[in-house]
């Protein structure tokens, strides 16, 4: 097992290097970068997310970006609306956020630094990517952790008792149940949360936004955990919904596989009990198509899939960071959280296959490619 634990470590060398060369090309060829976002704010015709640049930034800008009578054709116009722009002052833009170099050697140099853990500044926040990451990860971490955790915790024994009782009227009431919450969309549960319970229209009892009160630091370390889950409660209630029912599903599908076959039949012709049956045979067979979805179920749970639920509940995480850092055009950021999902993605599908072997022994991997 340590040999192969050792082969795919070293397979995630060139799968991460793979990942952030395509993001890389693809960003070459990404209209409106961070030049072209810093010319529109000059120019007032910037209208987005990245109006979010410091007035001391853009004030910065405005006398070296006066228009000089010779125009500034030769440097400019391939910036879109740099026509008429210092091209001194184009060529400081470029400079300043690394694009005086060719593509190569920036690629080069952000896989020297990424595999220190250094990141960089962000172009438009003026602060270490790290710092801002850190900032921002004890969100998604609890987001992330505490979904997984209370799904796989609910839909594994759910899903087992459901197998055990297919046909019955507690496996068509839970189904029924369950295909409701699977076909309401996460955000729409989080709003009807909302409304319910967070002072929208009925009651008060949960707060509407950020992960601690703010007196958190004030508390008790027992009060200080229990403001913590309070604040967690609706948005992980949102997030499991959907994750909730395809787990359930899955748990009982896969279980209803294996009760059908010869083993089980064999081992209860030995005098097996039920939870013998259940438990010593056909759970960790039946567990491994459930382990198998593990990684992008906790992976979706950690990042993308918190974006709109971190949105609506104002919870400033790793989901919401990314999606505003591709709006930006703030390149450090994206790379850097692209880094960071693709990183935890590999660790925690290598986690799972040592999971395979811990729920079934019989696995070996030392014998297999990776």
């Amino acid at each position: 097992m340590a040999a192969y634990i050792i082969r795919r470590l070293l397979f995630m060398i060139p799968t991460i290097i793979g990942i952030m060369f395509v993001s890389f090309v693809v960003v070459q060829f990404a209209p409106g970068g961070p030049v072209e976002r810093v010319i529109a704010k000059i120019s007032g015709s910037d209208t987005g997310a990245t109006s979010r640049i410091s007035g001391s930034q853009s004030g910065d800008f405005g006398p070296r970006g006066q228009m000089q009578a010779g125009g500034a054709d030769g440097v400019a116009s391939k910036y879109r609306g740099a026509q008429g722009l210092d091209p001194a002052f184009i060529k400081s833009l470029e400079k300043q956020f690394g694009f005086d170099k060719p593509a190569y050697e920036r690629f080069a140099k952000m896989l020297w630094d990424y595999a220190r853990f250094d990141f960089g500044r962000s172009y438009f926040r003026d602060t270490r990517v790290l710092d801002i990451i850190k900032e921002k990860l004890p969100v998604s971490m609890s987001l992330g952790i505490w979904m997984t955790l209370l799904t796989y915790l609910i839909s594994i024994p759910l899903g087992i008792r459901k197998a055990i009782r297919d046909g019955s009227r507690f496996d068509m009431w839970t189904s029924s149940v369950i295909i409701v919450g699977y076909a309401i969309p996460g955000f729409l549960f989080a709003i009807l949360l909302i409304i319910l319970f967070a002072g929208g229209s009925f009651f008060s009892w949960f707060p509407l936004r950020g992960l601690t009160s703010d007196d958190w630091a004030l508390m008790p370390w027992w009060k200080q955990i229990l403001d913590y889950f309070w604040h967690l409660t609706l948005p992980i209630i949102a997030m499991s919904l959907g994750a909730f029912a395809t787990m359930t599903l899955l748990t009982k599908n896969s279980f209803l596989d294996e009760i059908r076959k010869q083993y089980v039949l064999t081992a209860r012709a030995k005098g097996c009990s039920e939870t013998q049956v259940l438990y010593g045979h056909v759970f960790r067979n039946a567990m491994l198509i459930v382990i198998a979805g593990f990684p992008s179920a906790f992976v979706g749970a950690f990042f993308s899939g918190s974006l709109l639920i971190e949105t609506i509940f104002s919870l400033d995480g790793l989901g919401l960071l990314g999606f505003e850092s591709v709006l930006n055009r703030d390149y450090p950021v994206v790379f850097a959280t692209l880094y960071i999902f693709s990183l935890v993605g590999l660790i925690v599908n290598l986690l799972s296959d040592l999971t395979y072997t811990w729920v079934d022994p019989r696995i070996d991997f030392e014998t297999r490619e990776v």
